[in-house]
């Protein structure tokens, strides 16, 4: 299960009601950032979540409104005493982050390791990954290099005691070793998980980013549990190389999602009604996001 919180649901000038785009999740007791704009910290503050316990930044391009709360936010962890290394991840990401470093006189007390992600082909690139889960990236279409992220649980066996029981197997540690080794041996004869299990599928969730619709962003978001998708305008830009919500309600139906969620809103709308009727007709579980929205996200 992941939960996402979306600090951030405007575009290029927040709003009153929005501010610059940034999504925290976390997955049990890691914590993750998709994007930091303009005044993070402070809404990870109201949010009342803890920012020391990021160790991973996700960064899908360098327009401002996507990067301008790392400033803030590395000086704070800096005063903050803080000792873990913090990790950010983005298309040309030692270029940008050294140049960061550089407008302060010393710098943070603490490590900050760049790491650069791919941002031409179709390919999609494994950035990160843990026991219980993996990130990855994909490049996408905008007017600056630009990527997607998905993060998606790892799959589980689950042991069907039922089934397990004509081998002699029930509840204890040859059920964990089975989980774990994938076999084990029953009395002399070898029991796989495959003959007693049940396969539990991870939980997925991508972000876009900004993009135009495209290939590289389907196949990233192919049968996500939740795609956040910008929708910055009602209809699509081809001059801002943004998605309309109509087009992102598209990618969401081909791309056989559960569920959508809009983001990275224009000021220029006050009554999101229109939006909302316009991508709930192509695809009805659609949601659009607001400062501060939490999702528990689960695949079913």
């Amino acid at each position: 299960m992941f939960e996402v919180v979306f600090l951030g649901t405007g575009s290029g000038i927040p709003s009153r009601r929005r501010n610059h785009a940034s999504i925290w999740i976390r997955h049990e007791g890691e914590c993750l950032l998709w994007d930091c704009g303009e005044g993070t910290q402070r809404q990870l503050l109201h949010a009342n979540l803890n920012f020391m316990k990021i160790d991973r930044i996700f960064i899908t391009h360098w327009h401002a409104d996507h990067w301008a709360g790392l400033i803030g936010l590395i000086q704070t962890m800096n005063m903050e005493k803080r000792k873990k290394t913090l990790y950010i991840y983005a298309p040309e990401a030692e270029r940008f982050v050294s140049d960061l470093l550089d407008m302060d006189y010393w710098g943070p007390k603490f490590r900050i390791m760049p790491v650069d992600v791919p941002t031409e082909g179709r390919d999609i690139t494994k950035l990160y990954e843990t026991a219980e889960f993996t990130v990855r990236s994909t490049p996408v279409k905008h007017t600056v290099p630009a990527v997607a992220y998905s993060i998606q649980e790892k799959d589980r066996w689950n042991v069907d005691l039922e089934k397990a029981k004509p081998f002699g197997l029930k509840q204890g540690p040859l059920v964990g070793k089975l989980k774990e080794q994938g076999k084990v041996t029953v009395k002399g004869v070898e029991v796989t998980i495959e003959e007693v299990g049940i396969l539990k599928k991870g939980t997925k969730v991508t972000y876009s980013g900004d993009t135009k619709p495209c290939v590289t962003l389907l196949a990233l978001a192919k049968d996500s549990d939740l795609l956040i998708h910008d929708a910055t305008f009602a209809e699509e830009d081809e001059n801002k190389m943004h998605t309309g919500a109509s087009e992102a309600a598209e990618v969401a139906k081909q791309a056989t999602v559960k569920m959508l969620a809009l983001t990275h809103f224009s000021r220029r709308y006050l009554d999101m009604r229109p939006i909302e009727k316009e991508a709930k007709a192509i695809f009805p579980n659609t949601k659009l996001a607001e400062d501060f929205m939490r999702l528990e996200v689960r695949a079913e």
